[in-house]
């Protein structure tokens, strides 16, 4: 390599009057380093949206949902817990009711879903606690509903407001609000609303009874096979779903968006490695009597080739190495200082959220531009290896 590497070294950055094509190969670094900068900066917004939605959901419903094809009797519930618990990786056990209701307030109605809870035991399995921004859950008595940010809004409610609520049955039930939380999501802000179990059960016409029991884990990414463990301990009469199969949809549609994203973003280095080669070329021409010189004193044409592969990968690594210390910058920036603002009537979040995640993100970006880079001088490398040196030194 010693040989070849000096060579390449010293057509690339010469100091004689090929001085245009040291211009050409700036331009082709400068090409490489915006796009894998620009690569860099997309994924990370990307994770970062990924991870923070993962969190918002997760930290609102539970990592396993245990349900059954017919509601289960309150009597059943010390007995399954029990099971539950057995097993190392669960850390909090909750029981709830749901279903859907009818909110009116000042002739205004609106459907929500109604989620009956047990305040003591939910605190162990979400955030709801961590999400109330007015008012307590240790106030949901038996009148009591907690509501979301953006209901609140819309109905134009706050703590101590009254709210009517209709059962399916058509019966009307008035609670008060005692408690108003902010997910940050506005579908869950807008459309669920929070009682007490025993009032949840009278409301929806279930008496002694819960539709699901949810289950918080020590470690989310064990909930695959926590539930084949579970499975095995509850039978056959219950179902047991994870929190990405609950919303599979919406993640494979981030997942997908973000695949995307990627190879439309790898364009910009792939139309950066046609400058590569563009710039190759150029000096392939340039050096025909080198190369025609160095064949004549006995350098092989593997040596030869390796010359332009070894220049243009030394191009493609000063862009490379310069778009990723660029995007790595711009992705810290962007997450310290937040200086780039999301109207949040809109989104979800009023900032661009990023994460940093350097496998497979950050990896699989710098290594499909080096392979996108090396690709780029096969073509000008089997010239130059190709000549001969008669032919090189003719008109010299």
């Amino acid at each position: 390599m010693g040989v070849e590497f000096f060579i390449s070294r010293r057509y690339l950055f010469t100091k004689r009057k090929e001085k245009f094509i040291s211009l050409i190969s700036v331009i082709t670094i400068a090409g490489v380093a915006i796009g894998v900068a620009a690569l860099m900066v997309v994924i990370g917004v990307m994770s970062g949206f990924d991870k923070d939605l993962k969190e918002k959901i997760v930290g609102n419903y539970s990592h396993l949902t245990v349900a059954s094809y017919k509601a289960i009797e309150d009597s059943r519930y010390p007995e399954l817990a029990e099971k539950i618990y057995g097993n190392k990786h669960v850390v909090g056990v909750s029981p709830y009711l749901q279903g859907q209701v009818l909110a009116m307030q000042d002739n205004r109605f609106f459907a929500v879903s109604l989620k009956g809870i047990s305040p003591k035991e939910e605190v162990r399995v979400s955030k709801i606690k961590e999400c109330l921004t007015r008012g307590s859950i240790e106030s949901l008595d038996a009148s009591a509903i907690i509501i979301g940010k953006e209901l609140a809004a819309y109905l134009g409610l706050d703590v101590g407001s009254s709210m009517a609520v209709y059962s399916p049955q058509g019966k009307q039930f008035v609670l008060r609000v005692v408690g108003i939380f902010n997910t940050g999501m506005y579908e869950y802000d807008m459309n669920l609303v929070f009682t007490g179990l025993k009032t949840a059960q009278d409301i929806l016409g279930m008496p002694g009874q819960i539709s699901s029991i949810g289950i918080k884990l020590d470690n989310l990414d064990s909930a695959d096979r926590v539930r084949g463990e579970l499975a095995s301990v509850l039978g056959v009469d219950f179902s047991l779903k994870t929190w990405s199969e609950i919303n599979r949809n919406f993640f494979a549609a981030l997942k997908l968006e973000k695949l995307t994203m990627f190879i439309i973003l790898t364009l910009i280095i792939l139309v950066a490695s046609f400058n590569i080669a563009s710039t190759l070329i150029v000096m392939v021409v340039e050096k025909t009597k080198d190369i025609g010189i160095l064949k004549a004193i006995g350098m092989t044409c593997g040596s030869i080739r390796r010359i332009f592969i070894y220049e243009g990968l030394i191009i493609g690594g000063l862009g490379i190495l310069l778009g990723g210390a660029g995007g790595g910058l711009l992705c810290f920036l962007l997450k310290k200082y937040q200086f780039i603002k999301l109207p949040q009537d809109i989104y979800y979040i009023d900032r661009l959220p990023v994460s940093i995640v350097l496998w497979p993100d950050i990896v699989l970006i710098l290594f499909s531009a080096l392979v996108v880079t090396l690709i780029s001088t096969v073509y000008p490398a089997i010239k130059a290896a190709g000549l001969k040196p008669v032919e090189a030194l003719r008109y010299e």
